[in-house]
């Protein structure tokens, strides 16, 4: 993926000696440069060029100096990190720039090695940066330190918009209940069940991670999965599978009786419509998808028996060649004209 890197300085000479050191990584389009003469012409560079990640700056240079741009820079994009590269090394000087959010601070003239590794590391920090954004997104974790450039960005216009765009996408929806649990809760102390609980929806994160999936939601004591990409549908039985087998070697001791869980699995494959649903007047909103695909695959869930994985004929016709399936039968479900043949996958 190529990162593009603005370079501020009045001494144009920096600019050549840039395009020589990095001709290789210019070449494989993996760094793209951009260049300004002071902070002036850099702010003009970035309304232009949107998606820079990476600023690199001087800090004496006419019409607007370096310090002055990096305070500016966290008003246009808190997620552009940027590097002093300066002869004035003071304390000083490194401090200031500290205090104003520089990520580092390279000393004249320049070593470019220590650059090119100084770029990377930044690179890497932009990167951590944007997949904590795309995971808060996605809703894989729902709880986690960011810095405070996140934090800023989480609360802009810019990251709100991104938040209420909705897509229809092609995914996988896997529904796991655990069967009979409701019975334990009706019988043991809340900090047993708390615990066993969250023992069994472990072991399905788990087994649904491993096969690239992301957990959508918890749902009392079951779980709500979905796939993306490539091959979503045998990722999808391939992670029930795992989580079928992991589950049954349970077995809880309670005071009155022994638990043995089992899990019954739906699976659905189809559009469905992703976005944030919620209210937006109380901050309240969850990353998720709705639509047909996913009401029928909680069906399925509810159709199946213990230790059943059942799904539909889209999904039988995707996996029927890597998986032993067989037919279950035709059953009703509600605001469906038709009854809908469901397929159930063998160890």
């Amino acid at each position: 993926m190529i990162t593009k890197i603005l370079v501020v300085d009045d001494e144009t000479d920096l600019e050549v000696l840039i395009k020589q050191k990095f001709r290789r990584q210019i070449r494989e389009k993996e760094f793209d440069f951009v260049f300004a003469v002071n902070g002036a012409d850099a702010l003009e560079k970035l309304s232009h060029h949107a998606d820079v990640d990476i600023v690199l700056s001087d800090i004496n240079m006419p019409v607007m100096d370096g310090l002055t741009l990096l305070a500016k820079l966290g008003d246009i994009s808190p997620m552009i990190k940027a590097v002093i590269v300066s002869a004035y090394g003071d304390m000083d000087n490194i401090r200031s720039a500290m205090n104003k959010g520089a990520f580092d601070f390279i000393c004249k003239p320049v070593n470019f090695e220590d650059l090119e590794l100084t770029v990377r590391k930044t690179i890497k920090q932009v990167a951590q940066i944007k997949e904590t954004i795309h995971a808060i997104k996605e809703n894989n974790i729902l709880k986690m330190y960011v810095d405070e450039s996140v934090l800023k960005y989480m609360n802009s216009h810019e990251f709100e918009q991104t938040l209420m765009s909705n897509e229809i996408i092609e995914a996988t929806v896997v529904f796991i209940d655990i069967c009979g649990f409701t019975s334990i809760t009706e019988s043991e102390d809340a900090n047993t069940v708390v615990t066993m609980l969250n023992r069994y929806f472990d072991i399905m994160v788990k087994g649904i991670i491993a096969q690239n999936g992301y957990v959508d939601k918890f749902i009392g004591d079951a779980v709500m999965a979905v796939f993306k990409g490539e091959y979503q549908a045998d990722r999808a039985v391939d992670a029930a599978l795992a989580v079928r087998q992991e589950i049954e070697k349970i077995s809880d001791h309670l005071p009155n009786l022994t638990f043995k869980p089992k899990v019954s699995i739906g699976i659905n494959t189809g559009e469905l419509i992703s976005g944030n649903i919620g209210s937006s007047s109380l901050k309240r909103l969850d990353y998720t998808v709705i639509g047909d695909v996913v009401n029928t695959a909680q069906r399925l869930q509810s159709a199946a028996k213990p230790g059943q994985i059942v799904f539909s004929e889209k999904v039988y016709q995707t996996v029927k060649e890597s998986f032993k399936c067989k037919p279950v039968g035709e059953i009703e479900f509600k605001n469906k004209s038709r009854p809908v043949m469901i397929y159930e996958v063998m160890e």
